[in-house]
């Protein structure tokens, strides 16, 4: 019938696919994109605030079941739940608890944003954590505490978009280490230390390369710390971008509670502690503070 399309199960229009997420565009019609999309479990998502006040989302859940966490209270929502949102204030965060699967119409475009580049360069971020099960997805949970904090810190839309990027990229550099030092499980010589150390500054020429170029700056000074003591260029204070800190507490915070191979994870509440002692002197106050009730909210930490 004229007018009439009739589509098959599995068909769509464009999908991106990454360790993450798969998203595919089953329609679009004018300002309006109707989307598949899987999340992967353990991996946040969030709705931004438009714009455009009267842009509207709708969202369906088809399978999987994910959390959502407002001033300490937990809501679940699972199959044939939805939610909608318009003219939000902030961004609303997600996480996924099962992988989920879910319906996802929305007034502006969207679908077209997700470029070529970033996937080039996840996969980059895969291949260097595929190496070490100790790091395995350790860019995703960064970029997840790194949004989380940032999110208790009023970033914009644009600002969210750019940080979880730049956190789930932070360590692309490592690709240029070589394995055994990677995986090393003492500790680690002068010389294998300075190896190590390049990671940020190349991690920025790899992004250079690249229409995320922007990124650049934050990915290379991830490891600087507030009294000069960081790397690679010593910055301190007011030298060191706001994101770059958060991701710098977020990194650090993820390592410590993580399993190593030359130690044990560490509890949420002893990091907590430790990355509190070095406040004023490694850590911007109001980041720890974003991730302390942020870890109070969720139960992790007293």
């Amino acid at each position: 019938m004229e007018g009439l399309r009739l589509m098959k199960e599995g068909s769509y229009i464009g999908q991106v696919t990454n360790n993450s997420t798969i998203i595919s565009l089953l329609e679009s019609n004018s300002n309006v994109e109707v989307m598949l999309q899987t999340v992967f479990k353990d991996r946040v998502f969030y709705l931004y605030p438009s714009d455009n006040p009267k842009v509207f989302e709708f969202i369906y859940i088809l399978s999987g079941q994910i959390e959502y966490v407002e001033n300490g209270r937990k809501t679940n929502l699972k199959k044939n739940d939805y939610f909608s949102a318009k003219n939000i204030k902030k961004p609303i965060l997600f996480e996924a608890k099962t992988d989920v699967s879910y319906l996802w119409i929305i007034t502006e475009p969207t679908f077209h944003h997700i470029s070529e580049d970033i996937e080039n360069l996840r996969k980059l971020v895969l291949n260097v954590e595929s190496k070490d099960k100790y790091t395995y997805n350790h860019g995703i949970r960064v970029a997840n505490y790194s949004v989380k904090i940032a999110s208790k810190l009023n970033f914009s839309k644009d600002q969210m978009k750019d940080l979880y990027l730049a956190a789930e990229l932070h360590d692309i550099g490592k690709i240029n280490i070589p394995l055994e030092i990677l995986q090393k499980p003492g500790k680690l010589t002068k010389e294998e230390f300075d190896i190590i150390k390049k990671h940020s500054k190349d991690g920025a020429d790899i992004v250079s390369e690249t229409s995320y170029k922007y990124l650049a700056d934050i990915i290379e000074q991830h490891h600087e710390r507030l009294n000069g003591s960081g790397y690679p260029n010593a910055l301190q204070e007011d030298e060191i971008l706001l994101p770059a800190k958060i991701i710098g507490v977020a990194d650090t915070f993820d390592a410590m509670t993580e399993d190593r191979a030359y130690r044990k994870a560490f509890s949420a509440q002893f990091a907590m502690e430790e990355i509190k002692g070095l406040t004023g002197t490694h850590y911007d106050i109001n980041v720890v503070e974003a991730l302390e009730s942020v870890l109070k909210e969720e139960g992790k930490i007293e």
